[in-house]
């Protein structure tokens, strides 16, 4: 069918998935922005494109909703396994896929029904080396570092997985507040010590296995839950000994658990759900560029 979508949400984190094969315009900045629109388009966090591959059985591309491109996404690997075999694109419950950040095993649960509804993605390697996010910090690592943002003095840790984070921890009791995310999130996102900006967590450790987020995403803002974002807290959390293997992360939408192994490879888990399929209509096709 031309020009046509599936919608998936991995604890509220919302993605459209397509094929570009399929449609009669470009995925230029401007179209995202319009897909993701939730007044004037579908409305989603982002869109994930179906792409070719040499190395892995399948391609992703991941447009953030501002138009730009994530290197990977946790939450949109997951939906886009689910699109592909919802859409019957592949029978296989486990399989490769390709991203700019590199290459994601994935594995697929179904539930009574025979639908998707848990998929566990290999994201790969945490480092908190600078020159990863990148950061122009001269240090070895991106361990505790003290930066002042927005009047406050604040300390945080640096971890890629694939794509860039930078996770605060609140150690002296209490908790994030939703007004800390608004004023720390897009400060530190854009700061210059970022040139690729970043994403942020405001992390708190409320158990020995247990982390609570609040997630700021590059591109997006505020967002509900995020894949990537529960492995760098749980990396960091666990780097800091803050907590232990497998970690339990709670965001507002939902939790998700991240195991982090000796060396910092993380494997994380979680359910995922189809929202819709449908097909733009040709009033909206005349809008996009």
């Amino acid at each position: 069918m031309r020009n046509a979508y599936f919608k998936g949400h991995g604890l509220g984190n919302d993605y459209i998935a397509v094929d570009p094969v399929d449609l009669d315009f470009e995925l230029s900045p401007r179209n995202v922005r319009a897909l993701c629109d939730r007044h004037f388009g579908i409305g989603a966090d982002g869109v994930l494109a179906l792409a070719t591959s040499e190395r892995a059985h399948f391609g992703l591309r991941i447009y953030n909703p501002d138009g730009s491109e994530a290197e990977k996404s946790g939450n949109g690997l997951r939906i886009f396994a689910n699109y592909l075999f919802a859409t019957r694109r592949t029978r296989r419950r486990a399989f490769r896929i390709e991203t700019p950040g590199g290459i994601v095993p994935v594995s697929l649960r179904k539930d009574d029904e025979g639908d998707v509804d848990r998929v566990k993605v290999v994201i790969g390697h945490a480092s908190f080396r600078p020159q990863m996010l990148p950061c122009t910090l001269d240090v070895p690592e991106l361990v505790e570092q003290p930066i002042r943002i927005a009047g406050r003095d604040l300390v945080f840790s640096g971890v890629s997985v694939g794509n860039p984070h930078c996770v605060l921890f609140r150690k002296q009791g209490g908790e994030w507040t939703r007004d800390d995310l608004l004023e720390i999130g897009p400060a530190l996102e854009e700061h210059d010590i970022f040139p690729q900006r970043t994403n942020v967590q405001l992390a708190a450790a409320t158990g020995p296995r247990t982390l609570s987020i609040l997630i700021w995403e590059r591109g997006a803002g505020e967002t509900l839950a995020s894949g990537t974002s529960a492995c760098a807290a749980a990396a960091a959390g666990v780097r800091l000994g803050l907590v232990k293997s497998p970690v339990a992360v709670h965001a507002p939408g939902g939790g998700l658990e991240v195991a982090v192994d000796e060396q910092f490879d993380l494997t994380l888990d979680g359910a995922v759900a189809e929202v819709a399929r449908g097909r733009l209509s040709p009033t909206f096709l005349r809008t996009l560029a």
